[in-house]
């Protein structure tokens, strides 16, 4: 959990490889999807967003035209079209962009088959078998599929995971889910599976090992590159969107002081192909602390001697001075089953505690808590006096003095060991049943959680540096590896004054940080990665972390919650983070609100926020924390609908049966479903009123969960007697006006997620198309495709009698449209997805570069890609974008240009020269071009002259690391025009 005022951008993602993330790339504008050219010497892209960071996502028409060809082509397939008909309204069949496989496959309103006796997997496979169209698996490959893991959750559900494999290497981020109800229902099947697997990959030419470091160096930036003990390796077979797969080394590291990450690296050319942080938190980073003398020699000397050790504990149950659960008193940890019998240290079943005040992700001498000279582990807390201390609540440090931490350290690592027991223990029961088969955390399975205490305390001769401040933040590795939990002090800063205490003395924020590890471990790829890395899914992390986290409180009765009052249930303990708050209002502000307690916010308004809010709560755009409260409202809300009991189990099992990376729309789906199979659907009704309300209704709509746009809509489901029509039009080429046919339209887009919502139609050879049962209404994202060559286009459409016509514009450079690259200078990056192509793919990937050059670079060398036109054209206009990508900092955007043209690619002319500034980033920008240069153009040639150094204030003499000291990047030509005639 983040206080959001303050910390450093996380690591951009490099690659999306995992099923359902293709959008990420097009739309970060940084095009930080690319790998690296060079591990070693390129620092990764500032293009990410971690706690407290706004994503600088940047929708575009260009986004979307991600794999539309290849959606074409499998919306064409009869097996395709026949199961939507079976599906029904209530039906979701979603095809991923990137495979043309299904993402997903399931009803709100049933079942996708009848009840069985025969075993879930072969339930799951035989559906496989019988829709070879829909998963692009042959009998062959369903049988090669590998079952990686399956359970029985405590509603009676089975799940299943199936990997696939090449060499017996398995697959990364796509495979089949499938989920079976107690009674052998089938209800959902999910994944990406991916066509066309090679027999055979390229033997690995660097070791674990070897790969561990890479990813270790890639985000430590070559100042700390130790990794923890518990860092990982393992073979995994990468497919990049539209590449070839690949052998790599699938990594889970924790350099010091950067948090955990999950790193994907080549296992032939050492390049980093993609980077997931797995830390829910800032990222700590700063200088290797080395202690004091005084806590380091604190030794385990209370650990020895024939004392007779006992696991009693004193503890509260919410914080230090809370009216209700704020007062210490006596547990026995060792009766609960977390802490063996005789402990020496706050090791046991549900945790590891310790005191990491050096913040080096490992216990040095004296950071082991250990029992007090009764044998126990109760430390009475000592209250620090002075200002703002007792007004209301009492400090546990002075922030002052060094070292004044140490006065309650083993009082509050005793605390944390209480808190992760108790919350242990409520996840695991029903109705919430996150067990050791569904992956919770037991040091059976060698995960328990290792929480650090007090982290980073001593980094300042004995004091925390701001890095270490006001935080909390969990990093959870797939089933079996430990997570790690990390605990700041909380103290004031120039601009904040905050309580001098500690993190990991309230509950809510401890139960917060567990609750990612319960997201992290449910919505999983076949694997078991967490698929938690979009904007909108990470934003639901939050949201799920608060809201189990002030769901149990309440019912405990420690959160006061009156239905009767507005915005009375807080995640921050009142009197503690008045100044520098985590939220903007309380978890229970319904939509509409006056409520003092509901303030909302500028843009986004007063009241409870909506799914039209998304975006507008953090002043400069979508932002995890603040979004993720509209998700956590609209929980609340579904909470006082249906109970809290009732509540826990259908958010729980929505998760288990969430496809990867979901959107908002994803998870009420998957709500539905819940209830379907727990609660025989008794509370659809419920559940469509209070999501409606929320603007999450019928006809909201989202291009996925990287969809920083989303649509709302307060609508129902259409009933039985609503209306439906033939949607009927005509798609015609903009600069000829005749027919074009090939190109998909699709209400709501085919990655909304909405039920009923893949209606689709392909325009046939005279530009017609037709779709039919539409119910009437408003439907905000209407989408034409982008195929051969035309780019795409989304408009809101009132669906009625009323035909609905198109008209597209051709972009002559574009791949997908015969387009292609003749010749160019430079490094061929493009198995690490940064190559000369990427300037035509219509998809916001990036072209990098190691030229330098022009009025801003260190070094007098251009490169330049050639593009062959798939006709001659009398060009109208070029547009350029020049944003850096390929792990590079945008520095490296493309600063000095030259376009020239040819009608023979032999004999060329100057049509534009320019510089781009840091505004001219992030968007297609219109080039003039001079006159007798346009006519009859059969090539274009793009020189990147210089990038945009200077302009960001960078002098390479003095600072060679800011990427536009070494590269130069573009992300994409645009050539607009007609055929030439004559």
């Amino acid at each position: 959990m983040a206080r959001a005022s303050f910390g450093r951008r996380a690591r951009a993602t490099i690659f999306t490889a995992t099923a359902g993330l293709s959008l990420a790339v097009a739309l970060l504008p940084g095009g930080a999807n690319a790998a690296p050219g060079d591990p070693a010497g390129r620092p990764a892209a500032d293009s990410g967003s971690q706690a407290g960071d706004s994503l600088p996502l940047i929708p575009s028409q260009q986004s979307l035209a991600r794999s539309d060809a290849r959606l074409t082509q499998a919306e064409k397939r009869p097996g395709v079209r026949q199961l939507r008909r079976q599906l029904g309204t209530q039906g979701v069949l979603e095809l991923d962009p990137a495979t043309g496989t299904a993402r997903q496959v399931a009803r709100l309103d049933g079942y996708l088959t009848s009840a069985s006796g025969a075993d879930p997997e072969d339930i799951a496979r035989q559906y496989l078998r019988a829709h070879p169209d829909v998963f692009g698996l042959s009998a062959d490959q369903v049988r090669g599929l590998t079952l990686r893991k399956r359970y029985t959750d405590v509603a009676g559900i089975r799940h299943l995971s199936f990997v696939q494999s090449v060499d017996g290497v398995p697959v990364f981020g796509n495979g089949v889910k499938a989920h079976v109800a107690r009674d052998g229902r089938l209800i959902s099947v999910l994944g990406s599976p991916v066509r066309g697997l090679p027999s055979a990959l390229a033997p690995a030419r660097i070791t674990g090992t070897q790969a561990r470091r890479i990813a270790v160096r890639d985000v430590a930036d070559g100042t700390n590159v130790s990794g923890g003990g518990s860092d990982t390796a393992k073979q995994v077979v990468f497919t990049a969107p539209g590449g070839a797969a690949r052998r790599a080394w699938r990594t889970v590291t924790s350099p010091d002081g950067q948090g955990m990450w999950l790193h994907v690296v080549d296992a032939v050319t050492q390049r980093v192909l993609y980077r997931q942080n797995l830390s829910s938190g800032l990222t700590a980073e700063g200088p290797e602390g080395v202690g004091t003398r005084a806590e380091r020699s604190a030794g385990l000397s209370s650990a020895t001697g024939p004392l007779r050790r006992t696991g009693k504990a004193l503890v509260w149950d919410q914080y230090p001075g809370a009216r209700s659960g704020g007062k210490q008193h006596t547990r026995d940890l060792t009766a609960r089953g977390w802490l063996p019998k005789d402990a020496r240290t706050l090791d046991g079943s549900v945790a590891h505690v310790f005191s990491d005040v050096d913040g080096n992700n490992k216990v040095d001498p004296g950071e082991e808590v250990t029992p007090a000279a009764d044998g126990t582990f109760s430390f009475p807390f000592k209250p620090f006096t002075g200002a703002g201390c007792g007004t209301p609540l009492p400090c546990s440090w002075d922030q002052k003095t060094p070292n004044s931490w140490q006065t309650n350290r083993e009082q509050n690592a005793a605390q944390v060991f209480y808190f992760l027991g108790t919350f242990h223990d409520h996840l695991e029961a029903a109705p919430i049943g996150f067990t050791r088969a569904a992956g919770n955390f037991d040091g059976r399975d060698g995960d328990a959680v290792q929480a650090q205490t007090d982290n980073g305390a001593a980094l300042k001769d004995g004091l925390p540096d701001e890095r270490h401040l006001n935080n909390a933040k969990m990093g959870t590795p797939p089933d079996g590896q430990a997570p790690t939990m990390q605990m700041y002090l909380t103290g004031s800063l120039p601009d904040h004054n905050v309580l001098q205490g500690n993190s990991g003395d309230d509950a809510a924020t401890v139960y917060h940080e567990y609750g990612h590890g319960l997201s992290n471990r449910l919505v999983t790829d076949a694997d078991g990665v967490s698929t938690l890395t979009s904007p909108q899914s990470r934003a639901m992390g939050e949201a799920w972390s608060d809201w189990y986290a002030l769901d149990l409180l309440a019912d405990k009765g420690l959160r006061k919650d009156d239905r009767r009052v507005d915005g009375d249930v807080n995640l921050d303990a009142p009197g503690w983070f008045d100044d520098l708050p985590a939220r903007t209002q309380s978890i229970d502000c319904p939509v509409g609100s006056t409520s003092a307690a509901c303030p909302g916010t500028a843009k986004a308004g007063a009241g409870g926020y909506t799914y039209g809010d998304y975006g507008k709560i953090w002043p400069t755009g979508p932002q995890v924390h603040s979004d993720g409260e509209i998700w956590g409202e609209t929980l609340w809300d579904l909470r006082y609908a249906l109970g809290s009991r009732l509540t826990e189990s259908l958010v729980t099992r929505a998760m288990e049966l969430s496809p990867a990376n979901p959107s908002f729309l994803d998870q009420r789906n998957a709500i539905l479903q819940a209830d379907t199979v727990v609660n025989g659907g008794r509370a659809h009704a419920r559940i469509w009123k209070v999501f409606a309300h929320r603007g999450m209704g019928w006809f909201a709509a989202s291009f996925t969960g990287d969809d920083v746009q989303p649509d709302e809509d307060f609508s129902l489901p259409p009933g039985p007697d609503t209306p439906v029509v033939t949607l009927t039009g005509k798609v015609t080429d903009d600069a000829t006006g005749s027919p074009v046919g090939g190109i998909t339209i699709s209400i709501n887009g085919h990655a909304s997620g909405s039920p009923g919502a893949d209606f689709s139609a392909v325009s046939a050879a005279d530009g017609t198309y037709t779709i039919r049962n539409v119910p009437e209404g408003t439907y905000r994202k209407v989408y034409a495709a982008a195929v051969g060559g035309y780019e795409p286009q989304l408009r809101t459409v009132t669906v009625s009698a009323a035909p609905v016509d198109w008209t597209l514009r051709r972009d002559w450079s574009a791949a997908s449209g015969g387009a292609e690259i003749a010749e160019f200078t430079g490094p061929d990056l493009s198995d690490g997805g940064c190559g000369p192509a990427a300037l035509i793919d219509m998809a916001g990937s990036v072209w990098g570069s190691e030229g330098k050059g022009g009025t801003n670079g260190t070094g007098t060398n251009p490169v330049h890609t050639t593009v062959r036109l798939p006709q001659g054209v009398d060009v109208s206009e070029v547009r350029l974008n020049p944003t850096a990508g390929c792990g590079d900092d945008l520095t490296a955007s493309l600063g000095d240009y030259r376009v020239e043209t040819s009608t023979d690619g032999t004999t060329w002319a100057t049509a534009a020269t320019g510089h781009f500034t840091p505004a001219d980033n992030g968007r297609e920008n219109t080039v003039a071009l001079d006159a007798g240069t346009t006519r009859n153009v059969r090539y274009v040639r793009m020189t990147m002259l210089g990038n945009q150094a200077v302009d960001n204030g960078v002098d390479c003499a003095k600072d060679s690391t800011p990427s536009g000291c070494q590269f130069i990047d573009m992300t994409e030509l645009v050539v607009h025009g007609k055929p030439h005639q004559g």
